[in-house]
């Protein structure tokens, strides 16, 4: 049986279950991050392509605009939801 030299003090453990903890909200905080930047991403590329076409609809037909402008914003949806899962993460 393998015995170990010394005993650990209690306030060594308290040191590391403070260690512990600051570790986890530091990934919470991560997962916030990427929560965010993800669904920006996304949201960017998805933009992106429904802009160019609805700028090229609006240059044909200009009573497109209020559509286009629609389905424009529809994709930052997503990053409100980004948004709203990283808040969830930081405080609950």
């Amino acid at each position: 049986m393998l015995e170990v030299a010394g005993t650990i003090e209690p306030s060594s453990i308290e040191l590391l279950k403070d260690v512990a903890v600051e570790n986890n909200r530091g990934l919470v905080a991560i997962g916030a991050g990427l929560a965010v930047g993800l669904a920006g991403i996304g949201s960017g590329i998805a933009e992106k392509d429904i802009g160019a076409a609805a700028v090229g609809a609006f240059a044909e037909r200009e009573e497109l605009f209020g559509k286009g402008l629609i389905m424009t914003v529809i994709p930052e949806t997503i990053v409100i939801f980004g948004l709203v899962v990283a808040i969830l993460l930081l405080f609950l």
